[in-house]
């Protein structure tokens, strides 16, 4: 878990400034319009338009982009894709179980994509439900330290419904119910506590440890899967020590 977790806060803090940023723009303002169109254009009314609009806004998406992808969502203005939600499921190398979620409007289009990253970088598909069971839907946020003290972060979290909090070394990341996961962001909210992102995610209820070579060829897949515009979400059961992902990162 706590592997896992400091390399998607690693790749997070090089989203930003990654060379795919406009790869990246798009799936963020996929995010939105699906949103939009599932709940309303208005974001007070509609919790998964608030966090899709927050996590765009923290990812320097421009506000243009992302008022055009509420209204073409919400039906507001034309030109919006039936977007579909689809989730695969496989194996990484050296047994690691991978939940891959697209959001497409062509499954054809996104099942190739997907088995064709797979296939290439030494990753084999799984039948429905072979891996899923390995995973449990919780709320994460991640909260930058700044001069935020567990403690502290623990007493303004917890009433909310928050499980547990862990340090990942510049952050904390907030485990709660994918349930909570609103009444956990509002109370940071109303507590003035800035957060990076606040998602629901797969957490591995067992993880398979990676050395360095392990770890380069998961990273691998994972990367080419995210790199198809019709990927949204990877997740893995993975574990990486602190040691292995800094010489995986050298």
């Amino acid at each position: 878990m706590s592997g896992h977790s400091k390399w998607a806060t690693t790749k997070h803090k090089k989203a930003v400034i990654d060379a795919r940023r406009g790869k990246m723009f798009a799936k963020l303002i996929k995010n939105i319009e699906v949103a939009a169109r599932t709940g309303g254009g208005d974001p007070d009314g509609n919790p998964t338009l608030y966090d899709a609009i927050q996590k765009a806004k923290k990812s320097s998406v421009p506000n243009d982009n992302i008022d055009r992808a509420v209204k073409r969502g919400s039906g507001a203005d034309a030109g919006g894709a039936d977007y579909q939600t689809i989730t695969y499921e496989g194996y990484a190398p050296n047994g690691v179980a991978v939940l891959i979620e697209c959001l497409t409007d062509n499954r054809n289009r996104a099942a190739t994509e997907v088995r064709t990253a797979m296939s290439r970088n030494g990753g084999t598909m799984a039948d429905p439900g072979s891996v899923a069971y390995l995973f449990t839907r919780k709320g994460i946020v991640i909260v930058p330290k700044g001069d935020l003290t567990e403690d502290d972060l623990l007493l303004t979290v917890l009433d909310a419904g928050a499980e547990e909090v862990n340090d990942l070394g510049e952050s904390f990341e907030v485990v709660s119910e994918a349930t909570d996961l609103v009444a956990v962001r509002t109370a940071l909210q109303e507590a003035g506590i800035d957060y990076d992102s606040a998602d629901p995610t797969f957490v591995p209820s067992m993880q398979v440890p990676l050395d360095a070579e392990g770890a380069k060829k998961v990273f691998r897949l994972i990367d080419a899967l995210e790199d198809s515009d019709e990927v949204q979400n990877v997740y893995a059961n993975f574990d990486v020590s602190d040691e292995v992902l800094e010489e995986v990162n050298a």
